[in-house]
């Protein structure tokens, strides 16, 4: 993993950028355009450290959500530096693990957790973690070309960022087991259809229908909307924390299985996994 205690980011390794309007919007984007903004241990570092900048700053009333390039996010960045945790022995990977996703928990709580509500602008592939993040948001808006889809199981792994207990909160527990249990993939308008989005628009209005709810957001009493947005996930929310480290540990336990590896090892092949649940 990662030097989580480095608060810095070096230059040409940001992951994603902010900027805040003079109306008290702070875009905050993905802006690795060319990896399809595919998400890594650096990237929930980085989130951390951009919700930490958000939480306290007065001038940003609403966060926008927004990915630069074709995709939203595409999910795992497999690639990455230091995407696979070891250990001496199987107990001590799984552990690692454990604790690794626990931390990373914590750097998506305090994005999730903000005071600020949050709207997320997609387009394009929105698929595994990337899916995850956006039902971090408050309010999601979508292009009609994005495509959503939790495909973790396809590769021998649990959900690990609370996705799909995020899609039993908002759209019911059989639609979080259909795209859970299947990988299966949806459009946009079949998302909005089951309450995982709130609007749907054409890719060349996604930018601007997305600003619009943001300014309408912000140009509205501060502490009035912090304190609603609280109340709301106060309700919504309840269960969640107990709910994730289920996951976590869910989690660890399958990224050490051996269908993990055979389930890498067939998507890199491009080839059927052949799982022995084991």
């Amino acid at each position: 993993m990662i030097d989580t205690l480095d608060r810095r980011v070096a230059e040409g390794e940001e992951r994603m950028r902010l900027e805040v309007t003079r109306s008290g919007i702070g875009v905050l984007t993905l802006c690795r355009a060319d990896k399809l903004n595919g998400w890594s241990w650096e990237s929930s570092r980085q989130l951390g450290l951009m919700a930490d900048r958000i939480r306290f700053d007065e001038s940003v009333k609403v966060v926008l959500l927004r990915a630069e390039g074709r995709a939203f996010c595409a999910g795992i960045d497999v690639a990455a530096p230091g995407g696979a945790i070891t250990g001496r022995s199987p107990a001590e990977r799984t552990h690692r693990y454990y604790e690794g996703i626990r931390w990373a928990h914590e750097r998506f709580a305090a994005f999730a957790r903000l005071p600020q509500p949050v709207i997320a602008a997609v387009q394009g592939y929105c698929l595994g973690f990337g899916f995850e993040l956006a039902l971090m948001a408050d309010i999601r808006i979508a292009a009609d070309d994005a495509v959503f889809a939790l495909p973790e199981t396809g590769i021998g792994v649990a959900v690990d960022a609370g996705g799909d207990l995020r899609i039993a909160r908002d759209a019911g527990a059989g639609w979080a087991k259909l795209l859970a249990l299947t990988g299966r993939r949806i459009d946009a308008p079949t998302a909005e259809r089951i309450g995982l989005l709130q609007q749907v628009v054409s890719l060349g209005e996604l930018g601007a229908a997305a600003g619009e709810v943001a300014a309408g957001i912000a140009a509205n009493a501060p502490l009035a909307v912090r304190s609603v947005k609280r109340a709301i996930d106060a309700f919504a929310d309840a269960g969640l924390a107990e709910a994730l480290d289920r996951t976590a540990l869910a989690a660890a336990l399958t990224l050490t299985s051996e269908d993990a590896r055979e389930g890498y090892a067939a998507k890199a092949a491009r080839r059927p996994a052949a799982f022995e649940g084991r």
